[in-house]
This record gives C-alpha cells, structure tokens and sequence, in this order.
C-alpha cells in the first residue's frame, strides 16, 4: 500500500470541479448516460452513494455508499484499519439556511461538494479512534449505528464568510449530509437495544488544520 501523506489534513472541492479534474488515484469514465468514477481502493475510502447531476448519473465504482454495514468482528477491524489509513471522501450538500418557521425538509441544495479528510494524519487519527472506541462497546454482542460527522471540521476550513453565489444573491449555505453511518449487524437474538432503536451513536471529526 502506498503510504499516505501525514501533512495533508482535509480538502473540500466542488463536484463538478472533482469529477472535471479529479485528484490523485481517481479516474472519470463517461458511459452512455452516466460518469463511472474508479478510485484506487489502496489509497482512499469512498462514501459516496449513486447520485444525479445536471450532467447525468454519477457512480463510484469502489463506494458501499454512504452507509457502510459491517456483520462481524473481522469486517469491523478491517474498516477501522481503513479508516485510519486512507484518505476519506464524503459528499455533502450545501443548502439555503433556513429558520424552524419555514423550514422545508424538500429545500434544495445550492451545490454539492466533496469533502476528503486524511483518515491517518495524527490529530484526525486520534479524534477517529476516540470517537470509535467511546461508541462502540462490544462489536460481538451488540448490533449499532454510528454516524462519524464531519460538520466540525467541514464548518471551520470553509469559514464563516463562504457564500454562494445564486440567483444573484450571494447566500450562506447549511451544511448536510455531513457524515457517514456504520452499521453493525451482530447475530444477537435478542438485541433489544438496537430494535427499539436505542444503539444510535454519533461522534464528530472536529480538527481541519487551521
């Protein structure tokens, strides 16, 4: 495997800019109706579901999605190795910021981004298997969602005074879909907890390197 660059903390980059110009280990095919994107599975860990764009569909090819559903101690460990070794990649969405009063959960989004944060740069590593280790208590006994969000450190490298440029107006998005979910999925017969919904954990990723 080829090692990671410690120094490189997180990136956030537009899609169409990403998909135009793609990085490092990622590669663009354009099939009839939709884009192929192939990462190299060594160097980088893709949670990105199938999506529509103005220009058509858009696949990678090497994601599970944004959820991720681990059945046994093996495919747990082989994750958290991952997670701590390779460079993350999550779509989120930047969306008009609204109030309670007129809130619309159909709001649409005003662009989306793809946010990369280096899974085994020290600071990173530390928040991630904190956030692992205080959430997960026994991966043999216990079925449990996790969502690792990102909003932290997505909020501060952007900065407060990022706006969008829409309709004419120059507008302050809200952050979503700013993590991705483990789901794990024991044999447990009577796994309480979990069915009544009651194993939901979350832990965010907060450092960005400024």
């Amino acid at each position: 495997m080829e090692k990671n660059n410690n120094s490189f903390v997180m990136d956030v980059i537009e899609v169409e800019k990403f998909l135009g110009n793609p990085p490092h280990g990622f590669n663009v095919e354009h099939r009839s109706g939709y884009r192929l994107v192939k990462s190299d599975p060594s160097q980088s860990c893709v949670f990105i579901d199938e999506f529509q764009s103005s220009k058509g569909k858009v696949i990678f090819s090497q994601s599970p999605g944004r959820k991720i559903t681990v059945r046994n101690l093996g495919e747990y460990t082989n994750l958290r190795n991952q997670l701590l070794a390779k460079k993350i990649y999550v779509m989120v969405s930047a969306c008009a910021n609204t109030n309670a009063k007129t809130h619309n959960k159909n709001n649409p989004a005003l662009g989306f981004y793809v946010v990369v944060i280096n899974g085994c740069h020290p600071m990173i590593r530390w928040e991630m298997e904190k956030g692992l280790n205080s959430t997960i208590s026994s991966v043999a006994g216990e079925s449990y969602t996790v969502n690792v969000d990102i909003r932290n450190a997505l909020q501060t490298w952007i900065g407060d005074n990022f706006r969008i440029l829409t309709d004419g107006e120059k507008v302050k998005p809200t952050w979503k879909n700013t993590h991705f979910t483990i789901n794990y999925h024991s044999d447990a017969l009577f796994d309480f907890p979990y069915w009544f919904g009651f194993s939901k954990r979350d832990f965010k990723i907060s450092y960005c390197g400024k």
